[in-house]
């Protein structure tokens, strides 16, 4: 999220103002004897508040109603197999009536399908356990669509029950096929033993036939626990009013009291755990970013957009968490400091992987700039610059900025008598917009560096007002599908005033809007307290522009330089949300480019010359046609041989990923002068001062290597 560092002031008061006049009129307008329900209140409250204070407000008519509905849908029965054609068609009848029944406070849409979820569900349990009474035979030349956004509602009954026994047979087929590969990973290990002249654990082998039994019993054990956690009337209620935010943007987003704790925590980064947010999406726990400092972000093989099947407590036996809501996903997730756990993750490129976390708490201080040089054989010296969330002290206690810390970092790189400088904003999900404006200050005279637009129709032009230039010389900034908001308007200004370079993926992430978060029972009149709590909302009020005047959203910011990247065929960003604000422009600020800029034409040809010889860039590039080839393909096999084939071969081509990286050739990197002689004795810091520079280098970075090579080229 991107955060304005709002004050309490006139626009605020007139945010929760707007709030609190929507949920008095469902009160005033009941009278004593019809006091209103929660639902009506809350329903009521946040689609007529959002119709006025949300940036891009939506008039409650019947296209707002299909939104609403075609995204409850979409997420009611993401799998289609709960709801058959017929019971489509029931509910299709308040397709333009929700805007309607959202004035008048009334719900017969979720009325009707709760109901109808209730009483599919209820009769799925049954044939799931009907169907896996039988065992499975994996020889057949039988198929299955995974990608459910391509499947049907089933036309009967008889349709429904083909496609649960492909269903179960597909999920009984994936663990047959793991404890296959596990079996074969134990031979492995015993004939090294066995070479090492070394003691080896005996342990039986099962047949495919006793893999099967024990498959079906884990995927039953899986189902019995989804069919029993089936949401109460509150969660159902609360996940409408999810859908009705979504439907404004997909930032938009209603916490209900306990969601809204589990979000201050991730916030603060203060917890005992994995160190991940998460997100849910279509039934399954997704990662939506890696919190600096975490214990993720250490072990390093957990990456955002992986999405989480299953979770185990150390060796314990794995639970499967598709198809659970995130708040109930963290329960088995989080844990105590030490204490390891294994997620089964399904990784972009349609692979699955056990990932071992030893939970820890966050490191605060790996959260902040660090910075180290470059020691190329050329001789010449670059600065190396780390950038993870553009954190600052919202509440004023004294706490550290980022922009501070950068103008810090930068000072001492300079003083290293560094020729230039990378950048690194690489999965930086953005933060403070104050710092991002202050930082792009550090490298620019005064002068605009990014246009607030809010939804009142008012331009607000934040400048840079210190004409001082704390670093003049050659710049990259790195960037991926990551890097984001905050990240994003740094980014622009750099490459508007023609700085530097920006490169990396094709464009960043393209979230160019900024949100609020409002308690709701703060905005409510004292008449309605006996419903409370309601929990927090959070709306998009405004929207960043570049100084040229287009904005960020949607597009993102476009790389000066290009490299092929692991995550190039990915479809990721803000144009794949749902119901994304879509791009624009507004009128340009009055700026004047840097003086000294780049030869991009160039430093393009040269780069552009350097990846098509370099080995590690050629493989890369066909790994990314492959797996780009291949993201289409999501129909797949029920036959184990040849379903274990195409796994083996998408691991093949993970570790192949794995492998270029380390090709490359490792960068000589050292901690800064001034920061090993403020170090001292201090022991903790000099082992993270030390932890930084070691993983920059055994990274062996091939991103990093072209940046240093283009700042070469500058000199």
């Amino acid at each position: 999220m991107l955060s304005p560092r709002l004050k309490v002031g006139s626009y605020a008061g007139l945010v929760a103002a707007v709030f609190g006049l929507a949920s008095y009129r469902f009160y005033e307008h009941s009278g004593p004897r019809s006091a209103p329900g929660k639902e009506q209140v809350l329903v009521g409250t946040i689609v007529q508040g959002l119709s006025q204070a949300h940036y891009q407000p939506e008039r409650i008519d019947d296209a707002f109603s299909k939104r609403v509905f075609d995204l409850s849908l979409k997420r009611l029965d993401y799998r289609k197999k709960f709801l058959l054609q017929s019971d489509v068609a029931q509910l299709m009848k308040y397709q333009t009536e929700i805007d309607d029944e959202t004035k008048r406070g009334s719900h017969e849409f979720l009325d009707l399908s709760t109901k109808l979820m209730a009483e599919r569900t209820k009769q799925m349990q049954a044939l799931a356990h009907e169907i896996l009474a039988q065992p499975f035979t994996f020889d057949a030349d039988e198929s299955l669509q995974t990608d459910f956004e391509k499947a049907t509602f089933p036309t009967s009954p008889a349709d429904q029950r083909e496609q649960w026994r492909k269903l179960l047979k597909y999920e009984t087929l994936v663990r047959v096929a793991e404890m296959m590969d596990e079996q074969d990973k134990r031979h492995d290990r015993a004939k090294v033993a066995s070479l090492a002249k070394e003691p080896a654990t005996a342990e039986p082998d099962r047949t495919p036939a006793q893999m099967e039994v024990e498959a079906r019993k884990r995927v039953l054990k899986f189902y019995d626990e989804q069919f029993a956690d089936q949401p109460d009337a509150n969660e159902m209620l609360t996940e409408y009013v999810k859908v009705i935010c979504n439907t404004y943007d997909p930032h938009t987003e209603y916490f209900p009291p306990r969601e809204k704790e589990e979000f201050d925590i991730q916030l603060t980064g203060r917890f005992e755990g994995i160190g991940a947010t998460l997100r849910e999406k279509e039934g399954l726990i997704y990662i939506e970013d890696i919190v600096p400092g975490s214990a993720s972000a250490r072990q390093g093989e957990l990456k955002k957009g992986d999405a989480i099947l299953r979770v185990a407590q150390g060796a314990a036996e794995p639970v499967s968490i598709e198809g659970w809501h995130t708040n109930k996903a963290v329960t088995l997730i989080r844990g105590k400091k030490g204490t390891e756990v294994r997620l089964t993750v399904k990784k972009a490129d349609g692979s699955t992987k056990v990932i071992s976390i030893f939970r820890d708490v966050v490191v605060v201080e790996d959260t902040y700039a660090q910075s180290a040089v470059i020691n190329d054989p050329s001789g010449i010296k670059i600065g190396y610059l780390h950038l993870p969330a553009f954190y600052a002290d919202f509440n004023d206690n004294g706490g550290r900025s980022s922009a501070a810390d950068v103008k810090k970092e930068l000072a001492k790189l300079t003083a290293e008598g560094v020729k230039g400088v990378v950048f690194d904003l690489r999965n930086n999900g953005g933060g403070s917009l104050n710092d991002a404006v202050e930082m792009a200050g550090l490298f620019m005279p005064s002068g605009p560096m990014v246009q607030v637009h809010d939804s009142r129709g008012v331009t607000n032009v934040l400048n840079d007002k210190d004409p001082r230039v704390q670093y003049s010389g050659p710049l990259v900034v790195l960037v991926n599908k990551y890097s984001a908001s905050a990240s994003e308007i740094l980014a622009a200004a750099i490459q508007d005033y023609k700085r530097g370079i920006i490169m990396g993926t094709t464009s960043t992430y393209g979230k160019g809007t900024v949100q609020r978060i409002i308690d709701l029972d703060e905005t409510l009149p004292n008449e309605l307290a006996s419903l409370k709590p309601f929990g927090s909302l959070k709306f998009t009020m405004q929207k960043f522009y570049r100084v040229t005047g287009g904005s960020t959203q949607f597009k993102g910011v476009a790389s000066d330089i290009v490299l092929p990247d692991i995550f190039s065929y990915v479809d990721q960003g803000e144009k794949e949300m749902d119901y994304p604000l879509k791009w624009d422009e507004i009128k340009p600020a009055s700026y004047r480019p840097w003086d000294d800029q780049p030869n991009y034409a160039k430093l393009q040809a040269n780069s552009k010359a350097r990846v098509a010889a370099n080995p590690a860039f050629q493989q890369m590039t066909e790994l990314v046609q492959s797996l780009r080839k291949r993201k289409n393909e999501t129909v797949v096999s029920l036959n184990l041989e040849k379903y274990r084939a195409m796994q083996h071969m998408l691991k093949a081509e993970s570790d192949k990923y794995e492998a270029i990286q380390k090709t490359a050739k490792p960068l000589a990197l050292t901690p800064l002068a001034a920061d090993r002689q403020a170090l001292g004795n201090d022991s903790v810091r000099i082992n993270r001062s030390m932890r930084f520079t070691r993983n920059l280098a055994l990274s062996k970075d091939i991103t990093l290597g072209e940046a240093v090579a283009v700042i070469k080229d500058e000199q």
